[in-house]
């Protein structure tokens, strides 16, 4: 058999010693948020390993008689259980709780206790409520707290809701504390289970073991759930993660008054009718990402009244019976280099900004410097050259005013480390813009400077399928129009020297580029001519039939401005659609 080193498999164990040793696993460390956890397992004599946290296994044998060698590995279980707990009540504890609508009789059934112990937050011993969580009667865990509510459980301990052996496969509440269960309770809905500890931070963005208690096998029982939980943003938090897990279909919303934060406010400020009312009253998730008819009644009025919105002009008559301009769509633009894709797109731009008000943002790393791709923009805006040349130049007038629209209308995105240059960041900062400066579009030229961050284990294809879906649903999302440039593969000319028109099919790594956008556009001009001022326009895909059809159109270019027209025989019917 061909044997192998655990530096083939990326295995590094030249810092370690023994038999059995840890080390990091090349097949999930470098994701994990900890990432210099050793959890990996690896046996020096038997030359085999196990991963503890991705169940990554494998042999320096070749072949398959090395996996029965491999333990398979659980996680521990819980062994710690509370000690000397008695359940034991003060008066004033039960005064504490006769204010909140609690009595006696529910704390005697939930063996609520007062004990002193100790509290981390204050380094000292403190007399605290105790909240005994059972399983099958047996004690797994006491949540304790003091009268500035601090709270702690058991160390070591297993996390469980509080409250199991009270539910009912009917239906379960589920509540954000144990006060409110207590709450539940007394209002005779003892059908009720408390999180063990509340709902996660604000700035939470690992849950891996914070819903740990929800691996309940009985919670697989329960026919419906109603999430009860505190109406404050962090409740909030709770419930979606809650009604996610557990299924929404299985889930219904109680809705509290407007004045109360959680079940025991109700009951104490309206009672034990009310309380139950809220129970009784909870509504149903919808399901996400459907409609009917009702949910959109006044769009589908509005719709009728007005018509369909068929964006704006591209500042091109002949070429808007192709292609139209409306918020919430992707188009892709491709064509060979040299043929003009950029200054199309800053041409478009500078006729919709001009003549409906829009604002741009752009992410165009090679048109830089920046005040080069600033000054070939005002060119087209002021209608002369930037420069001197065979030309006269625009004026110092000219200039200022084209600076001072030039920052009403176009905001450039450029972080200054090329490693930035990522979709996220790109995206995040467009959000920014159209929150300050309301931007209507956004142009990625080109889509391979960005800074791609694919997994090992994701083709390019599904990469590409999944950042073009993310783009468009951000342009859904805020409702403004987005161009990407993509360049194609390397074309080869045909039998008589010229470089036939690209598709979509033909940009550089995948054909999800057709699937996934809404347009896609070819801008081509015959290279073979340097006097040729003729560039073609080819729409290629619309999804949208208000936004145009397939077909192609013309536009003359004028070099010295790079501004495109008409072309003389302005207002001619555009060519018959051609099949792509």
């Amino acid at each position: 058999m061909n044997k192998k080193d655990f530096i083939d498999f990326g295995i590094d164990v030249s810092s370690t010693n023994g038999d059995q040793v840890y080390t990091l696993c090349p097949e999930c460390s470098a994701s994990r948020r900890k990432k210099k956890v050793k959890c990996l397992s690896v046996n020096m004599t038997e030359g085999i390993w196990n991963c503890h946290h991705c169940g990554w296994t494998g042999s320096l044998l070749s072949g398959n008689d090395w996996k029965d060698k491999i333990p398979h590995w659980n996680k521990p279980k819980v062994v710690v259980r509370p000690k000397d707990f008695q359940v034991s009540l003060e008066p004033s504890v039960v005064e504490w709780f006769k204010a909140r609508g609690v009595s006696r009789q529910t704390l005697e059934d939930n063996k609520v206790s007062y004990r002193s112990v100790y509290m981390p937050q204050v380094e000292d011993f403190v007399t605290s409520i105790g909240f005994p969580y059972y399983r099958d009667d047996e004690l797994i865990n006491v949540k304790y707290r003091d009268k500035d509510k601090n709270f702690r459980l058991e160390a070591g301990a297993e996390r469980i809701f509080y409250g199991l052996d009270h539910i009912d496969n009917d239906q379960v509440i589920i509540v954000e504390g144990e006060v409110d269960k207590l709450s539940m309770y007394e209002t005779g809905l003892k059908s009720c289970i408390s999180v063990p500890d509340g709902a996660p931070s604000h700035n939470s963005t690992d849950y891996s073991s914070k819903f740990d208690f929800l691996q309940e096998e009985r919670l697989s029982e329960v026919k419906k759930f109603v999430l009860c939980v505190d109406s404050d943003p962090a409740g909030l938090r709770l419930e979606e993660e809650l009604s996610r897990r557990l299924g929404r279909d299985r889930c219904n919303k109680a809705t509290l008054p407007e004045d109360c934060k959680d079940a025991n406010d109700v009951l104490r400020k309206y009672g034990m009718v009310p309380l139950a009312e809220c129970i009784a009253e909870a509504k149903p998730y919808p399901i996400e990402g459907t409609y009917n008819s009702n949910d959109l009644s006044e769009s589908i009025d509005r719709l009728y009244d007005t018509g369909v919105d068929k964006g704006v002009s591209t500042g091109w008559m002949g070429l808007d019976k192709l292609y139209m301009i409306r918020p919430g769509i992707l188009s892709v633009v491709t064509g060979i280099p040299s043929s003009g894709k950029s200054n199309w797109i800053d041409a478009m731009m500078v006729n919709i900004a001009d003549e409906h008000g829009w604002n741009f943002a752009i992410f165009s790393p090679e048109n830089q410097p920046l005040e080069d791709h600033m000054a070939r923009v005002l060119e087209k805006y002021v209608g002369s050259p930037f420069m001197d040349g065979p030309n006269m130049r625009m004026s110092k007038e000219e200039l200022a005013d084209g600076k001072s629209w030039l920052a009403n209308h176009f905001t450039w995105i450029l972080p200054n480390d090329d490693k930035q240059w990522t979709l996220d960041i790109i995206l995040d900062a467009a959000k920014r813009l159209i929150l300050t400066k309301g931007i209507r579009g956004l142009v990625i030229d080109p889509w391979n400077e960005i800074e791609h961050d694919r997994d090992d284990r994701q083709t390019e294809t599904e990469y590409i399928s999944m950042s073009l879906k993310r783009i468009r649903q951000f342009a859904r999302r805020y409702g403004i129009h987005i161009w990407v440039v993509a360049h194609p593969a390397k074309m080869y000319r045909d039998k008589q020297g010229k470089i036939p028109v690209p598709t979509p099919y033909d940009i550089s790594g995948s054909a999800r580029w057709r699937d996934k956008s809404d347009n896609c556009v070819t801008i081509w001009r015959d290279l073979s001519d340097n006097e040729n001022i003729i560039v073609q326009i080819h729409v290629q895909k619309v999804r949208f039939r208000q936004d145009g059809r397939i077909g192609v159109g013309e536009l003359s270019y004028n070099w010295s401005v790079g501004t495109y027209h008409e072309p003389t025989e302005a207002a001619r019917e555009i060519p018959s659609v051609v099949a792509y």
